[in-house]
């Protein structure tokens, strides 16, 4: 018999898969009109069967399979009848293929011609063809395949497409009670199509979940032994009950189910088994109105899911395949595209795969096999180059490794960190190997490894950004090679350097004050007891841009060494004081500044109490870190300054270590030049602070009080009369909290500081304030006509707090125009101004509080890095330990503050977007709604001043606005949500398109979503007006003015 051709069998399933013509009624339904036109595409293709001469090869060898079928064929069903034609001629298909094949010889290549592609082989498929064939699967897996599947495995017909609906339910009418032996006959045959590789994309490519739901069902059901029995009664052509599957079948299901999961691309596998395992009852809306519930998986098919999620993990690249399937299936493949950069902002999707990795399947014997197995690959997803992909698969390693180090810190110590940290390690243990084993410029790490491992602890720790103790312990061993790596560094150019400053950075910053200290310490040479590189070996420079450890020759001129070591250890601490000035907001660089000053005084102590004897060669311990002490401080005065130290705490401590060694001096009789000036500067500093330079608190007295016996030494010991006489008088300030201060304090206070630390009374408690105030109402308030005195502010301050109202106001109107003529006084004192005015907030007249509006917002207007950040933290909920809660009345009056300062700001208030967005979200969550209200307003107030520098937090924004305005109870902050589009939009103009690209769909759903459900008139107001400002300003981008205009060219 001759070989059937391609072309005539896809022709075949064209003409039963293509729908034709047909009569149909015009009142017929859907279901009645697709049985229709089943029936006749069937009976047309087998009337052209018999009829057409140019088919009879094909109607031979369909007849000829039909025959081989182990399944009944004749049955009344047309649906049935249409899928037996369907695989049928697919079979045909499938055999041709094999036939054409078999006859095919391939031409010898032309060598004259090499360039010549290759003939194609002869059962390669045309796109048409392939079309056809898919329609034909589509059909034969829909009709045969999921009408019989149970109900919660696979995705139901109903939820796929509309036409798969109508399927539903025609099938529906016409399935018989069980239909086990048709999902087997039509399973078996996809499966045998399957065999061909021709056929084989395009069954698994579109079929895969259908086939495996399908497999697992006849498989694995424990429900076999009732859905076995087939029997359709009354149906003809069945002269006997159809038997259910034997063993031997369920066994064959089995294995071909297990064929299929290790053949098919793993990722595929895994999307589709997590699919096909579902989640829990899922509840959705209807296109009428209704709602359905999606069946949930059964118990078995979720059991049995996990047995092969489980299984597929533990494989080889497991990790990398479940984490593909999963990331993958969000739209992010491997060609990237925008698709795949919104998977990589859902840190969600990234997160629950991690949390799946870390966690031990049951299947497992132990954890210590998972780990042993599972944490190389975790590791080996920080390395994946592809910029789109690499962005996902980093942040599902990140999370992952750290989740393993929090549940199991011991196991993921041996398989994650020390893997993760070996090249550093390395670097450390260079010490324990053998002089004799090294080789002059013998590469002990390479520069690929170096450069993966400091990226990857960089993803771990900065990125990660969880300072889990396990964690950090393991960091801290390998501190010390990072820092010589980040020197090495900064000597040339590499890529690494700002890497290794990053992660030691962050490691001074998340580490407790005690362990960073000592750390820094250990880097500095004050504490020895650190490994470092050996003298045997150096960081050199990498081809690529990093770095790699090699071994170097030893070097004969003990002078040269000298030198080179001396030259090493001081760019070493330039590099740390480099380090400190980029940890000036934190307390680390003034705390360690501290040490620095007690090593110095410690170790002068030590030198006068023993006499070491003279040496030769390196300087003694005590002698060296002597120095190293003194050149830290000199650095770091220079390289840092005043900011050193970042509170008064600090101030004191640097106070009481120039007095300790001070009085050292003063004991041994060894005190120098710079040592009295020192501590001339100390205690005029010290006078300053007492004398009213800063607030000091009753911590801050505490703190002092280990002065209390240096000073009584100073003033017994120290020769000069002034020193003795104001270190006396300092301690019975510090001894009676400021409650004494003698003139001499005083005049050492205007000597250090001027003017600006003059004390004013006015600083009292607000309770004195409005005692004396009380004594002194008669008091005439100075004007705001002339310029003011020290006197004159105390004064007005005083006034401030007067019980008349008008008296009140007029001080506070006068303080907000000196505020506006920047009075030096004034402004010097600006701290107690502020606080003049929020504490006139509280006052019930009008008169009062919109006077003490106003001057805050000049204030602010003024000093906005000072007075914004604290009137921010008055306007919170939940203000700084040890801060009064303001009233609600008071925090919206600071409200109306912020908002005249934002409009006072204009495109400044860009700088201060952050912070100001941060309260104004945290206060749309406030328990008190008219403060809700008031936080968006001014959010509001500050869109429209933003302008493109909104454009990094439209986002977060509109989801508040949008959880607002559709969750929100009270109908005034539903208002006011409104009201903030409105005015982000009339603020934008032509801009909105830019500025709200990615997010103005969804403020035009939400705007719709209001206007229609809304049950307040006034918020369906607002939201109809921001609709039609949103549609004047699409209207004047579309068509804008026309502006007639001469323009005059002038040719060259």
């Amino acid at each position: 018999m001759a070989p059937v051709c391609l072309q005539t069998v896809t022709e075949a399933l064209r003409e039963l898969t293509v729908p034709a013509e047909v009569t149909v009624v015009s009142q017929a339904s859907r279901e009645d009109v697709l049985l229709q036109t089943l029936s006749h595409n069937l009976s047309a293709l087998q009337e052209k069967l018999l009829q057409d001469p140019g088919r009879l090869a094909l109607g031979q060898l369909r007849n000829g399979i039909m025959t081989q079928l182990a399944w009944p064929l004749n049955c009344d069903d047309i649906v049935w009848s249409f899928v037996v034609e369907v695989l049928v001629l697919l079979l045909c298909l499938k055999q041709a293929m094999i036939d054409v094949l078999a006859q095919f010889t391939p031409q010898k290549p032309n060598p004259k011609s090499p360039e010549c592609a290759p003939p194609l082989s002869p059962d390669t498929l045309s796109i048409s063809q392939q079309k056809t064939v898919q329609s034909a699967l589509q059909f034969a897996v829909t009709l045969g395949i999921c009408p019989y599947l149970l109900p919660g495995v696979g995705i139901p017909l109903g939820r796929r497409s509309e036409f798969a609906a109508t399927v539903e339910k025609v099938v529906g009418h016409s399935m018989p009670t069980s239909g086990t032996w048709r999902l087997h006959a039509v399973t078996q045959v996809l499966l045998t199509v399957a065999e061909h590789p021709s056929l084989e994309c395009l069954v698994f490519t579109r079929h895969l979940g259908d086939l495996i739901a399908s497999l697992c069902q006849l498989g694995y059901s424990p429900n076999k032994g009732q859905q076995n029995l087939v029997l359709e009664k009354g149906s003809p052509g069945h002269s006997a009950p159809q038997k259910g599957l034997t063993q031997d079948e369920q066994q064959d299901c089995q294995e071909a189910l297990w064929k299929i999961l290790d053949r098919v691309y793993q990722p595929n596998v895994i999307k589709e088994l997590l699919i096909l395992q579902g989640g829990t009852k899922q509840v959705v809306r209807a296109r009428g109105g209704t709602t359905q519930t999606i069946p949930q998986a059964p118990a078995w098919l979720r059991r049995l899911c996990g047995q092969f999620l489980s299984q597929a993990l533990m494989k080889p690249h497991g990790v990398q395949a479940v984490v593909r399937g999963i990331v993958e299936g969000a739209g992010a493949g491997l060609a990237g595209g925008q698709s795949a950069e919104a998977a990589a902002a859902d840190w969600r999707k990234c997160d629950s795969v991690a949390r799946i990795l870390a966690s031990c399947p049951q299947q497992c014997l132990s954890v210590g096999d998972y780990y042993r197995q599972v944490c190389p690959q975790v590791l080996e997803l920080l390395h994946i180059r592809d910029t789109l992909t690499a962005r996902q698969f980093q942040r599902v390693a990140t999370t992952t490794l750290l989740a393993m180090v929090k549940e199991q810190p011991d196991l993921a110590d041996g398989h994650l960190l020390e893997p993760l940290l070996a090249p550093l390690i390395t670097c450390l243990r260079t010490g324990e190997m053998g002089d004799e084993s090294v080789q002059v410029e013998e590469v002990k790490v390479g520069e690929l490894e170096l450069t993966r491992c400091v990226e990857d602890v960089y993803k771990v720790c900065v990125v990660g950004n969880d300072p889990l103790p396990r964690l950090m312990e393991s960091l801290q061993t390998v501190i010390p090679a990072i820092f010589n790596l980040y020197c090495f560094t900064k000597q040339g150019v590499s890529h690494l350097r700002s890497t290794c400053q990053e992660i030691l950075l962050w490691f001074f910053q998340k580490s407790e004050t005690p362990v960073a200290l000592l750390m820094l310490k250990q880097l500095a040479g004050l504490s020895p007891l650190i490994p470092f590189l050996q003298p045997l070996y150096q960081f050199t420079a990498g081809s690529e841009g990093g770095v790699r450890l090699i071994a170097k020759g030893t070097v004969s001129d003990e002078d040269d060494a000298l030198y080179r070591k001396v030259c090493w250890e001081q760019w070493r601490v330039e590099c740390l004081a480099d380090l400190l000035s980029s940890l000036q907001e934190s307390s680390i660089a003034g705390d360690f500044f501290i040490e620095c000053l007690k090593g110095i005084a410690y170790v002068a102590g030590e030198a006068n109490c023993s006499s070491a004897p003279g040496c030769t060669g390196d300087l003694p311990d005590l002698e060296q870190q002597h120095l190293i002490a003194v050149q830290l401080v000199a650095v770091m005065c220079e390289r840092i300054g005043h900011s050193v130290f970042s509170n008064t705490v600090q101030v004191i401590e640097f106070i009481t270590a120039t007095l300790e060694r001070s009085c050292m001096s003063l004991v041994h009789g060894t005190e120098e030049t710079v040592e009295a000036q020192t501590l001339s500067m100390g205690m005029g500093l010290m006078a300053a602070m007492l004398g009213g330079a800063v607030q000091l608190t009753s911590s801050d007295f505490v703190a002092m009080r280990p002065m209390l016996p240096q000073l009584e030494q100073l003033s017994a010991l120290h020769p000069d009369p002034v020193i003795q006489e104001l270190a006396s008088d300092l301690r019975i300030t510090i001894a009676t909290h400021g409650a004494f201060c003698s003139e001499v304090v005083s005049k050492a206070a205007h000597s250090t500081m001027g003017d600006k630390t003059e004390r004013v009374d006015g600083s009292a408690e607000p309770g004195q304030v409005e005692e004396a105030s009380a004594m002194t109402k008669d008091r005439e308030v100075p004007t705001s006509g002339r310029s003011h005195s020290s006197s004159d502010l105390h004064q007005i301050i005083q006034a401030a707090f007067d019980p008349e109202v008008s008296t009140r106001a007029a001080a506070l109107r006068t303080l907000t125009q000196m505020v506006q003529q920047h009075n030096p006084d004034a402004l010097s004192n600006q701290e107690k101004v502020l606080t003049v005015f929020l504490e006139n907030l509280n006052h019930e007249d009008s008169f009062v509080y919109l006077s003490a509006i106003q001057g805050v917002s000049v204030l602010s207007d003024v000093y906005p890095a000072r007075i914004l950040p604290r009137l921010l933290k008055e306007y919170q909920m939940s203000p700084p330990e040890g801060e009064k809660i303001r009233s609600v009345e008071t925090r919206m009056k600071i409200g109306e503050v912020l908002m005249r300062s934002t409009r006072a700001l204009g495109e400044m208030a860009s700088h201060y977007r952050d912070q100001l967005i941060h309260v104004y979200l945290m206060g749309t969550r406030d328990p008190d709604s008219s403060l809700r209200a008031s936080s968006l307003s001014n959010l509001g107030e500050l869109c429209t001043c933003l302008d493109f520098a909104l454009g990094s937090v439209v986002h977060e924004v509109t989801s508040c606005l949008s959880a607002i305005v559709k969750t929100e109870r009270e109908a005034e902050v539903r208002r006011a949500a409104i009201h903030v589009i409105t005015l982000l939009l009339r603020g934008l103009c032509e801009k909105a398109l830019q500025v709200l690209g990615d997010v103005l769909r969804d403020l035009y759903h939400l705007l719709k979503f209001a206007v229609q459900t809304d049950m307040d008139e006034v918020v369906q107001l607002h939201a109809q007006l921001a609709l039609e400002e949103l549609d004047h300003v699409v209207k004047r981008i579309l068509f804008p003015e026309e502006k007639l205009e001469k323009k005059i060219t002038i040719l060259p």
